[in-house]
């Protein structure tokens, strides 16, 4: 792996974590050179980085402003999730558990009952198809789930919400462990389904709310 690359990496996981941590917003600018000075890497990985997850549609660039976090909206919402399940059902069915696997999958679950929070939810998709030997298809999935992040980060942090996709998960690792992949992978598409109908129902709401405001 180059140097360059290795920046690029670092830049877009310190960018990933100001997502986690909310830090990075909808609408927000990026700037280049604060950016460099912060994690005290040069601007041409940056750019890179940058570029990367503009081709993801994390974010655009604008003449005269720089990158900006692109607006949300219920038809990119409803396209990320349907191909995001689509393709983690694929990578399910591509993978094996060993009894190791499935025992880290059940720790996650605990861990997301007691600490409910994004990083634990994302973490229990990756631990969940993690044993896919198709690179491609977990990088693919990898690069949407950037921009997902955003969607969630902004309409799914309540409890109710973690509580429901947390029971699916369960049931996901249920039948994992009876060596039932067809009923996980239909529950797993049953998860993302439910949670895009989630993310769905609060930006109508957010969008009526803003519509009242402007009357």
């Amino acid at each position: 792996m180059s140097q360059t690359t290795i920046l690029r990496d670092r830049v877009k996981d310190h960018l990933l974590g100001q997502i986690e941590n909310g830090e990075l917003v909808i609408g927000k600018t990026i700037n280049l050179a604060a950016l460099s000075r912060t994690i005290g890497i040069s601007v041409t990985p940056i750019r890179e980085a940058l570029s990367q997850l503009e081709q993801a549609r994390v974010i655009k660039a604008i003449p005269n402003r720089g990158f900006v976090v692109t607006d949300l909206t219920i038809i990119e919402a409803k396209n990320l999730y349907e191909t995001i399940a689509q393709l983690e059902v694929m990578a399910l069915e591509a993978s094996t558990f060993e009894p190791g696997d499935i025992e880290a999958l059940r720790n996650k679950t605990e861990q997301l009952q007691e600490e409910k929070s994004l990083k634990n939810r994302f973490e229990f998709h990756r631990l969940l198809i993690k044993n896919c030997a198709n690179s491609v298809l977990l990088q693919t999935l990898e690069s949407l789930k950037v921009r997902l992040r955003f969607y969630e980060q902004a309409h799914a942090t309540d409890s109710i919400f973690f509580e429901t996709a947390n029971r699916q998960n369960r049931s996901i690792v249920q039948a994992i462990a009876q060596d039932n992949i067809p009923t996980a992978a239909l529950i797993l598409k049953m998860n993302w389904m439910a949670v895009l109908e989630h993310v769905q129902l609060k930006i109508n709401g957010q969008t009526v709310e803003n519509q009242n405001k402007s009357n």
